[in-house]
């Protein structure tokens, strides 16, 4: 992961649940009613509360109830806890207006006149607002979106023209249109008389302003995103969140539009007892187990591990997020390859002992089965990350130059200090680390290719652990793997999480003695990155109940040891991933889109609220 990729991830933490709609609800009645005993006077408080929850309230109840049966049947994806959240949000913004328009006037002597002009210009910020939300959300149509978006303000400005006697001043309609629709007598808010019809077409023009203003604040933020990914910006904003705030799947549309066929390996390694019946099953794809949560390839190794009944092992492969899945569809064709592979198999009952070969920062670990190998490769107790493509297929090369035929090559991906500073140890082409790991692995090579092999016994074992993804742990636990050739015994140690803290793998290895070797890798499962963008193994679970774990199981693992066949075989699928160099740029625009998007609402505000104001001083002069 690189360092824009890192903060692409991080971008989660602006995500937050949405509250229950009776929730929002609950909150925007009682915060009117708490200002209405704050703006009103009158001998009963609870008279006062009850004017705030009708004059304030209301119109956000109309917002909560209405906005998404009108954003539904115009096409739109509204919810009814988005809703709610979004008429509190606004309730918010016009008591905040209120009240500091009612401090300015009681401190500089301003009349009444200058709060209801602030309360116009804040119905119109709240219909801006809540277009920018519901076509970043829910409807990408402009004029649709215009109509659920304007329920708050037109509620509000029906109240007043109800309650402020304006049908008196255009002198229409008898009794009846009188008795309902002019009614100043019934308001405390001192707008007897004081909304003049022409107010209301100075709410028009400030909306039109502010509804233009937020329409070319979007076009500005989407023109990068269309010219360089061919995309729309507010896809990737429904997208992420609907995925982080409800469990959505619209993000894979967004990565479906963005992504590039590939063709990738699959390598199989089947362990099978001596009657027939699989025991262990190691499966390798290619392919980077992101972007996050269950998006795409995100939970790739749980997915893995139910197309088979034998004991799953799918560990991190030599891929970087250039190489993640768009959709979770395209794990069936890395299951159909898989399968495929499985019909190739020619099994031994042999291997080699396990050998380690260090080669710089690069230590390699592995077996020999046939003219099969499988090697981990991992860069501890220095920190790195995922390693390149095109790294990977370059070290397999070199390993297979000894005479090996099938290389099922591990990133063991165990040792990262999460994501601050400026090198995260992507390993690229080309890099100190890169040519490290391709001499390890012809070195490794060359040592298997010349080693005897011996009968083959394997034990396993599994944990599904105490922890979760708030700790870093995936849903297949620890997975445990002990390979017996002679008198040499190899154990492999598979955790489901991604990446793991400085100096845990070496505590790990540490603690087993029963074993001649050992290697411990993760699966850089992204489930574990709903919750945090650097959740990783050991930064919140307790290290010593771990290792122990870890412990029981390999002698667990011991214990089981039995004699098997192994075979391994590759076969390759054509998949579509997020392609070359797309991941940077979709991390690079979603970077700057905040600071940018930032920086241009600020400067958005203070434009519209300079024209409104000039907008409210010209009609003061007109003769009306």
């Amino acid at each position: 992961m690189t360092t824009t990729q890192s903060n692409l991830a991080g971008l989660s933490r602006y995500i937050f649940r949405v509250p229950r709609w009776y929730a929002s609800l609950a909150l925007s009645l009682t915060l009117a009613a708490l200002t209405g005993i704050v703006a009103f006077d009158s001998a009963y408080p609870l008279d006062d509360a009850w004017r705030g929850v009708f004059f304030v309230g209301l119109p956000t109840v109309a917002a909560s109830l209405l906005t998404v049966p009108v954003d539904r049947a115009l096409g739109g994806r509204l919810t009814n806890d988005r809703a709610s959240l979004l008429a509190l949000v606004c309730e918010l913004l016009i008591i905040a207006v209120l009240l500091v328009a009612g401090l300015l006037s009681g401190l500089l002597g301003f009349t009444q006149e200058f709060v209801l002009d602030a309360l116009l210009v804040a119905l119109a910020a709240v219909f801006a607002l809540r277009l920018l939300v519901i076509l970043a959300v829910s409807n990408r149509h402009p004029l649709r979106a215009m109509i659920p978006a304007s329920i708050q303000t037109v509620a509000a400005a029906v109240l007043l023209f109800v309650y402020s006697g304006t049908l008196y001043y255009l002198q229409v309609g008898g009794p009846f249109l009188q008795t309902f629709f002019a009614r100043p007598e019934h308001t405390a808010l001192e707008l007897q008389y004081s909304i003049y019809p022409f107010d209301f077409v100075l709410l028009g023009v400030t909306c039109l302003v502010h509804a233009t203003a937020a329409l070319v604040f979007l076009a500005i933020v989407d023109r990068p995103w269309r010219s360089s990914l061919d995309v729309s910006v507010l896809d990737f904003i429904q997208g992420f969140i609907g995925h982080l705030a409800e469990d959505s799947r619209e993000l894979e549309g967004f990565f479906e539009n963005i992504g590039e066929e590939a063709v990738v390996p699959v390598t199989v390694l089947s362990f099978r007892r001596p009657e027939g019946e699989e025991k262990a099953r190691f499966v390798l794809p290619m392919i980077h187990p992101g972007p996050m949560g269950d998006i795409g390839g995100g939970n790739l190794p749980v997915q893995l591990a139910e197309a088979t009944d034998a004991l799953s092992f799918a560990p991190h492969a030599t891929a970087g997020h250039d190489f993640n899945l768009v959709t979770e569809r395209e794990v069936d064709r890395v299951c159909a390859a898989a399968d495929r592979a499985l019909q190739q198999l020619e099994y031994t009952d042999t291997a080699t002992p396990g050998v380690r070969a260090a080669e710089g920062d690069a230590t390699l670990t592995g077996h020999a089965f046939g003219d099969d190998t499988l090697l981990v490769n991992s860069f501890s107790p220095t920190c790195a990350d995922d390693v390149e493509y095109a790294v990977g297929l370059a070290a397999a090369s070199e390993a297979r130059a000894s005479g090996l035929d099938d290389v099922l090559l591990v990133d063991a991906h165990n040792c990262n200090d999460g994501l601050e500073g400026g090198d995260l140890g992507h390993v690229v082409p080309g890099s100190r680390r890169s040519f490290d790991l391709l001499a390890g692995a012809g070195r490794i090579g060359k040592r298997l290719a010349s080693l005897d092999q011996r009968p083959l016994r394997l034990g396993t074992a599994w944990d599904g652990t105490p922890w979760g993804p708030q700790e870093g742990i995936g849903p297949l636990g620890v997975r445990v793997a002990v390979l017996e050739a002679g008198d040499d015994l190899t154990a492999y140690v598979l955790v489901d999480g991604n990446n793991m803290e400085p100096g845990l793998r070496e505590q790990l290895l540490g603690s087993l003695d029963g074993v001649d070797t050992a290697e411990v890798m993760t699966s850089d499962t992204h489930v574990v990155n709903t919750v945090d963008a650097e959740n990783q193994v050991g930064a919140d679970l307790p290290e010593d109940e771990l290792i122990d774990l870890v412990q029981s199981l390999v002698d667990s693992a011991i214990d089981d040891l039995e004699p098997v066949e192994a075979g391994m075989a590759t076969e390759r699928t054509e998949v579509t991933v997020f392609g070359n160099d797309r991941t940077e740029t979709l991390a690079s625009h979603a970077n700057a889109m905040v600071p940018m998007a930032t920086g241009l609402a600020a400067a958005s505000v203070v434009g519209v609220l300079a024209i409104s104001i000039l907008i409210f001083l010209i009609a003061e002069n007109l003769p009306l």
